[in-house]
């Protein structure tokens, strides 16, 4: 079948309907229609007229579809919120009001938003998360069923969708979850009130508040059970987030975004401290031990814990973004993890993404963006460069979530992958005009071929966990819920370390490093890389610092052809 995806951007899940929809044989072609452009209706009426598909379907959209394109073919729309759930903050408000159960449900496009026939619509459980992380794990899962679901019905040719004029759908009519809505009241609000406006608004909007005098936005929140001061009062800094007491407790804050002021530049997330800078003068650090008791309610982005011949190095940042602190504290964490007594180490969080590789919104605020960029880049580097050389004992990346660039690389340099069925592997540059590092002409070709690899570079397009196990990026999927998924890896895990074969196999790797440094040297290759990297970052006239300011500043979207790699760049071939 012949599917058009329409999306206001191609994002996790946009890029996972793409990726299993092309598992399952259909050919997929993808359109961005940006919010309230023309332009956006233009691309699509053009996408349908060339492409004739057969069906047209919207992972992700904030806009509605041309009334020609509805009107003269079947257009199915996702919305994630149960039948009758209509308003464009379904997600929000099923965490601010509490909801443990909720729907994703797959609705034919009609004039009135949201009020088509429902052709499917699939449950799930709503965990004490934020929105950005169940959407890109519990909805997300729900979101392909449904799909699936609805993309077999369509080609049965016999499914009557259920109107929602049925007297079985209850219509609930939801207005846009407004910063009104969102506010805290630091003086009466418990940490857990808090903490749920937080978590509805952790990546988009963000909750809008004021800090030392001025108007922020706050995104993301997790608690914290010791520190405690005057409601509203700044109490603590850890590694970047900003820790604030409530009524009863604490929550940690990782990032911040400025309020835009008239006229000025657009802002964009960065972490708390960094955003607060001299205005912290006088709040203390409180650093979390990297081995913290398991009931412990606190945030720390890097823990380390041991289960008999088990260690579970355990990190998690926002957005999956890694800035060259990340880098350098992961690597020290990585370290000292090497010091203990274990026969297998596991990589990865318990949920969300694992990485995304560099941190782009740190390196556009940055002084002198291009000198972060090599400074970030090597950081990253550095910590992939000691997994590969890591030979006395078992490595595992476990992805609980997506990977990209950089982060793809850091989990292909263990020695075995394990990912969670529905993550999506990104595992290329192209698309931000990089050539690439963190030895991806080492790992990649290793697992894939080299022809394969060079193709997953050129084609820059996403893998779903199934087609990367085909293609060796991934040695075993875990059919799992996300929140199983953690225990899984443990006990599977333990399985590892008490396999018989273990030495060997370890004895093997030891044995595979030295022929092929023999043949050509790790340090080779990172050198090789880095001197692409070093002429794309320090060429002011280089397409990645366009393409990173677009990223950064959300100003990329409505592209009539984002599968399309940017013009002009050539970087699938080994310097």
């Amino acid at each position: 079948m012949d599917v058009l995806l329409v999306a206001s951007a191609f994002n996790s899940l946009s890029q996972r309907v793409y990726a299993e929809l092309s598992d399952r044989g259909h050919h997929v072609d993808v359109v961005l229609a940006a919010r309230g452009d023309a332009h956006g209706d233009t691309a699509v009426r053009e996408a349908v007229r060339e492409g004739r598909p057969d069906l047209v379907l919207a992972p992700m959209l904030r806009t509605a579809l041309p009334e020609d394109v509805w009107s003269s073919r079947t257009c199915l729309i996702v919305h994630p919120g149960p039948p009758g759930d209509r308003g464009p903050s379904a997600l929000d408000w099923a965490i601010a009001e509490g909801a443990t159960r909720w729907a994703v449900t797959v609705l034919q496009a009609e004039a009135e938003l949201d009020a088509g026939d429902i052709w499917a619509s699939v449950p799930f459980d709503v965990p004490p998360v934020g929105k950005s992380d169940l959407y890109r794990n519990e909805a997300s899962d729900a979101a392909m069923a449904a799909v699936l679901l609805a993309v077999e019905r369509f080609g049965s040719g016999s499914f009557k969708p259920r109107p929602q004029h049925d007297p079985s759908v209850g219509v609930v009519r939801r207005g846009a979850c407004r910063q009104e809505h969102r506010r805290v009241d630091w003086r009466r609000d418990t940490t857990e009130a808090v903490l749920g406006r937080l978590r509805g608004a952790d990546s988009r909007p963000g909750v809008l508040d004021e800090l030392c005098g001025e108007e922020f936005f706050l995104h993301g929140g997790h608690p914290e059970d010791e520190l405690r001061g005057r409601p509203g009062e700044l109490l603590a800094t850890r590694t970047g987030a900003v820790c604030r007491a409530t009524l009863d407790g604490a929550v940690w804050i990782p990032e911040l975004r400025p309020r835009r002021r008239p006229g000025g530049p657009a802002t964009y997330r960065l972490p708390a401290a960094a955003v607060l800078g001299g205005r912290l003068a006088g709040v203390p650090e409180e650093p979390a031990p990297l081995e913290l008791p398991e009931r412990r309610r606190t945030w720390a982005d890097i823990r380390y814990a041991q289960r008999g011949d088990v260690g579970l190095l355990r990190f998690g940042f926002p957005g999956g973004a890694m800035s060259t602190d990340h880098c350098r504290r992961l690597l020290a964490a990585y370290r000292y993890a090497l010091t203990r007594p274990t026969r297998v180490l596991v990589l990865g969080g318990t949920r969300d993404f694992f990485s995304n590789g560099i941190h782009l919104n740190v390196i556009e605020a940055a002084a002198d963006p291009a000198a972060e960029s090599w400074a970030n880049i090597n950081a990253m580097d550095d910590l992939v460069e000691a997994v590969l050389r890591t030979t006395d004992r078992l490595v595992v990346a476990a992805l609980a979530g997506n990977a990209a660039a950089g982060g793809a690389m850091l989990a292909l340099a263990a020695d075995e992958v394990w990912c969670r069925a529905g993550a999506v592997l990104n595992p290329h540059y192209r698309r931000m005009g990089l050539y690439g590092s963190e030895f991806w002409t080492y790992t990649l070709p290793r697992r894939a071929g080299t022809e394969a690899a060079e193709e997953l570079m050129a084609r820059a397009l996403p893998v779903s966990t199934a087609a990367g196990a085909r293609a060796g990026l991934v040695d075993r999927v875990l059919p799992v819920s996300p929140p199983n998924f953690a225990a899984t890896v443990e006990r599977m895990a333990a399985e590892s370390a008490h396999a018989p074969d273990l030495a060997r196999r370890v004895a093997a790797k030891r044995a595979a490093l030295e022929r092929d440094e023999a043949a050509r040297p790790l340090a080779d290759h990172r050198r090789a890389e880095l001197a692409a990297m070093h002429r794309i970052f320090f060429d002011p006239r280089a397409p990645y610092h366009r393409l990173r300011t677009a990223f950064v500043h959300k100003t990329g979207e409505g592209s009539a052809r984002p599968l399309l790699p940017p013009p002009g760049l050539d970087l699938a071939t080994t310097p």
